[in-house]
């Protein structure tokens, strides 16, 4: 009796995890034992799935364990790469189960680019290796009872937890094998298995008749169940597995009431209710008849109905001949209580005893998402500081420009450099003078062409897949079930605005750096100069020697001495603002695991407040020290400039001594804006190419799943009527088979349907013997048995699809159409009729090219670019646009 239903086993495509994954890791990653580490777990995480799914696995537990294991890996991996369509772009290809669905509606092969699709395909074959480990106990021994209980409840609980999560895991129609009705059926009919080895167990066990009565009674219920889910569900009887598993389900659910209903006349005759014991044995003899009659080619009762005929035999002649008592009807005995003693097994990773997390250090998606915001806020909070400093210090130095100190105090002789102008103009000189910035302006357009270029082919890849998807959209309409690539871009588009816009932005950087140093190019060729033509050049005027001891000298050289030391002590502050650090990861890891989720703002914006209140506070008092010290030095600039003798010639010695000072300062900035414009723009570059990268991967990633969903369409077109049908003359028809050749019965109701084979017609058959019978049959008429002849196919093929240019470097073409209406073969017709019959056109099918696993891409949800964190620079107000 103890036939059990297992479970075939999914098959999966080989997938090239190692590329992708090791080109986020690197993206994300700095360089160092970190990375390295991260990419052998990569390693070991692709040896792992072609252990668990990459060869034929023994009906072992320890085949079992190496699934369940990727499993758990799976569950662990899933919050820490962001595997997504349009982010980490791996296409998982697994085939239907049964393999006989897609004939009746399903998909024979799915190709998704779903981690949770690839987790719901390995746990499905989790759920079937345990049921035919199950299946393949030693049911006589005690061991073997206990693990094939354990094993049907895992794989039920495993059934079960798919039928709750599929919907959600792949957001589209999954295949028959793992669709809602099917791995719920699947879970009904492990639970029943399970529930009846506890009922193997009971009887090996001897336990009490009332015990195995109720034990068998619940079995059967789990039994009918099954075998009404399999009725209630429209697809699943037509569905080619079930037509094996439905008889074996109506069998088993007679046999296990049977079974009840023959420990409870056990029961019964203990109680000496003897006609009540004879009533369930007749019940019972009627329930295994059934089977006998009905599914005997599928379970076999002979033991069991042999036992139930001797009880009934012996109750009846014992009731016969001394009891006498009344046999009741079978609707009128008391129902059997039900015991069930199993349960579905929780899902809940990790499911191997034996798994440890490759990934362990790498913290979640979440986390990182968390940590890139925190680090652009981070950013702001100091570029906002550090740039209130910097205009404060520029403030500073166009004040005392404007009224020509310190060089005002320096050149009390009237005819002499001051000191102050010849450091600065030996300062502009050491750094390369007017060459060293007008060689910077010269390669910024090169710099910014290059970006330009980047984005553009980047832009130009989805645009093209995306038109080469809505081509065979249009073309084949609700058969082309795939996302739309239009959708699927949007973010990488919006991506790439984003960039536009901020290279645009420094377009208009460029220029206000290109028009100051215009303003001032002359004055800084001045400085560049040997001293001797810069000291010709400054105009020369009466000398104010007197004022030397000046008290009002000596206090406006003591004011400005103090505004030096301001500025220094900004410098220090900048340092020290820079070189703050906070790990934040820890923080989000614990709200992560308490709250299940991060508030990222509330958390950042508290350390922030913690780590950088106080230098705030330092800063608003240094603008305030500045202002009051600025207010004095102008009081004392007025002062001094009354003692001095007012004259033309030191008017203009005096604007020309400012000209220099305020040209040295503008040559500084510019020098800095200049050398910040060129980083900006060699950063952009390598951001630029990561998002090549990414556009590159997700169109070869679309180009492979495009290739593959073409396959298949091109193989469910071929199982399609190839020609509407039409009736065949008479005398063209085989003569039926005669009634002594006998008709064996299908052992089930459906057969599978194979795809046509168009190969060569057969050769015409040589010319039937002449006989009285054949005399007035036409000469080309074909033999009882003979296939009909057919004509040779013609040469002629379908229209191809056009070309795709695809990534550089894969150059592919697409496959070539096919022909939905192939001909039938023609019939050897008589002359008469030839002209009308069309020629015979084969099915032509190119192979689509073949292709290898496809790289991956960085993440977009969260901030993935280090654009994203605000550049540190050197002291001075930035004008590129802060990403």
């Amino acid at each position: 009796m103890a036939t059990f239903i297992s479970v075939p086993l999914k098959k999966s495509s080989e997938v090239d995890l190692v590329k992708p994954l090791s080109k986020f890791v690197t993206a994300t990653y700095p360089a160092g034992e970190e990375q390295a580490e991260y990419i052998r777990s990569v390693e070991e995480l692709n040896k792992l799935r072609k252990n668990a799914l990459g060869r034929p696995l023994d009906k072992h537990e320890s085949s079992l364990e190496i699934l369940l294991r990727y499993y758990d890996q799976l569950c662990a991996v899933e919050p820490k790469f962001p595997f997504s369509e349009n982010q980490l772009c791996l296409t998982f290809t697994w085939k239907d189960a049964f393999d006989k669905g897609s004939l009746f509606g399903g998909s024979v092969k799915l190709a998704l680019a779903s981690l949770g699709y690839e987790k719901t395909c390995v746990l499905f074959n989790g759920a079937a290796l345990a049921s035919q480990i199950a299946s393949e106990q030693n049911l006589d021994s005690d061991e073997g009872l206990k693990a094939a209980a354990k094993y049907y409840q895992l794989a039920s609980g495993a059934f079960g937890h798919i039928k709750d999560t599929v919907l959600s895991a792949l957001n589209r129609e999954p295949t028959m094998d793992v669709s809602p009705e099917t791995v719920g059926t699947l879970s009904l009919i492990m639970l029943a298995q399970a529930q009846e080895v506890f009922f193997l167990k009971a009887t090996s066990d001897k336990m009490k008749d009332a015990i195995i009565a109720k034990l068998a009674n619940q079995t059967a219920d789990f039994y009918g169940d099954a075998f009404k889910q399999c009725q209630y569900k429209e697809n699943l009887p037509k569905y080619f597995y079930f037509q094996e598993v439905l008889p074996v389900l109506a069998a088993k659910h007679c046999i296990m009431q049977a079974n009840a209903e023959l420990h409870q006349s056990l029961l019964a005759k203990q109680k000496k209710r003897f006609g009540e014991e004879i009533a369930r044995l007749q019940h019972a003899t009627e329930l295994v008849k059934t089977v006998a009659s009905r599914y005997d080619e599928y379970v076999s009762v002979k033991d069991l109905s042999d036992k139930i005929s001797r009880a009934l035999t012996a109750a009846k002649k014992d009731n016969d001949f001394i009891y006498h008592d009344r046999v009741p009807e079978v609707k009128d005995l008391e129902h059997i209580g039900k015991a069930a003693l199993v349960k579905a097994t929780a899902i809940t990773p990790p499911l191997s005893a034996k798994f440890t997390d490759l990934f362990e250090k790498m913290v979640p998606m979440a986390v990182q998402q968390s940590m890139s915001v925190y680090s652009q806020r981070k950013a702001e909070t100091v570029n906002r500081l550090v740039g209130t400093m910097r205009e404060a210090t520029n403030l500073c130095n166009g004040v005392l420009a404007s009224l020509n100190l310190p060089a005002a105090l320096e050149d009390l002789s009237g005819d002499s450099i001051p000191q102050s102008i010849v450091e600065k103009a030996r300062a502009i000189v050491q750094q390369g003078g007017l060459q060293s910035i007008e060689q910077l302006i010269r390669d910024l357009p090169e710099l910014l062409t290059r970006n330009r270029e980047i984005l553009d082919e980047s832009l130009k890849m989805l645009s093209d897949e995306e038109s080469t998807d809505s081509e065979l959209r249009s073309k084949f309409s609700q058969r082309w079930n795939r996302t739309p690539s239009g959708d699927l871009y949007k973010p990488l588009r919006a991506e790439g605005g984003n960039f536009r816009s901020v290279l645009d932005k420094a377009v208009q950087a460029d220029q206000v750096v290109k028009e100051r140093y215009n303003t001032h190019c002359e004055m800084i060729a001045l400085l560049c100069k040997p001293e001797a033509e810069l000291t010709a050049a400054i105009p020369s005027a009466n000398p104010v020697k007197t004022l030397q001891g000046s008290e009002v000298v000596s206090v406006l050289r003591s004011q400005l001495a103090r505004l030096e030391e301001v500025k220094k002590e900004r410098e220090r502050l900048e340092a020290e603002i820079k070189g703050v650090t906070f790990d934040m990861s820890s923080s989000f890891l614990t709200a992560l695991a308490q709250d299940g989720a991060i508030n990222e703002e509330a958390l950042s914006m508290s350390q922030l407040d913690q780590s950088y209140g106080s230098y705030s506070q330092r800063v608003q008092a240094s603008l305030r020290s500045q202002e009051e010290l600025l207010g004095k030095v102008q009081t004392s600039h007025q002062e001094f400039s009354k003692l001095k003798q007012s004259n033309s010639e030191a008017n203009d010695r005096e604007e020309v001594l400012k000209k220099l000072a305020s040209a040295h300062d503008s040559y500084v900035e510019i020098t800095s804006n200049l050398k910040e414009g060129t980083k900006f723009y060699n950063d952009l570059t390598e951001i630029l190419l990561k998002f090549q990268n990414k556009c590159s991967d997700i169109v070869f990633a679309r180009k492979t799943e495009r290739d593959e969903l073409l396959k298949d369409l091109q193989q469910s077109i071929a199982r399609e009527p190839s020609a509407p049908s039409f009736n065949v003359p008479a005398y063209q028809t085989n003569p039926a088979p005669t009634a002594a050749d006998p008709t064996p019965a299908p052992r089930t109701v459906f057969q599978p349907q194979q795809p046509q084979v168009k190969a060569q017609p057969p050769q015409r058959p040589p010319p039937p013997a002449f006989t009285p019978q054949a005399a007035s049959a036409p000469d080309n008429q074909p033999q009882p048995g003979n296939p009909p002849p057919m004509a040779p196919p013609s040469q002629a093929q379908g229209p191809p699809y056009p070309t795709y240019q695809g990534y550089p470097g894969y150059a592919y073409q697409m496959p070539m159409g096919y022909n939905p209406y192939a001909a039938y073969g023609q019939y050897n017709m008589p002359p008469a009729m030839q002209p009308n019959m069309q020629p015979y056109v084969p099915y032509q099918q190119a192979p689509a090219p073949g292709q290898g696993g496809f790289p991956g891409g960085p993440p977009t949800q969260q901030h993935p670019y280090p654009y994203q964190q605000q550049p540190q620079h050197p002291p001075h107000q930035p004008y590129y646009p802060q990403q």
